[in-house]
């Protein structure tokens, strides 16, 4: 099976576009392939009810964060604040480097 690639990746500064969570940004977490979602920081919160266990022994409710789809993000541009599109192209290098398409500034590593 071939490597699911995406544009985002983990540290990158996300927009939500669609869903009850659209128009709250967040850092990307974690970025899971397998799944095409992504673990961004603060967005898609939910509160879980958790029974008494060992590792839990008062139980209740516990609040985690869920994953949202990558095709429901988009990068957003630190210049201008607002969310733009992503491409790729080989620098002087020689090496693939992640560009915004709209005002052709490269993306920063993390």
């Amino acid at each position: 099976m071939t490597q699911v690639r995406f544009k985002v990746k983990k540290g990158d500064l996300v927009e939500v576009t669609t869903g009850r969570n659209k128009g709250q940004r967040g850092v990307v977490q974690k970025v899971l392939l397998q799944d095409e979602k992504l673990m961004i920081d603060g967005v898609n919160k939910v509160i879980r009810n958790v029974k008494p266990s060992a590792t839990n022994p008062q139980g209740g409710q516990v609040e985690k964060i869920l994953p949202v789809h990558v095709s429901n993000v988009a990068i957003v541009n630190p210049q201008s604040d607002k969310i733009e599109k992503v491409g790729v192209r080989v620098n002087a290098e020689g090496k693939n480097e992640r560009f915004f398409k709209k005002t052709g500034n490269a993306i920063l590593k993390v």
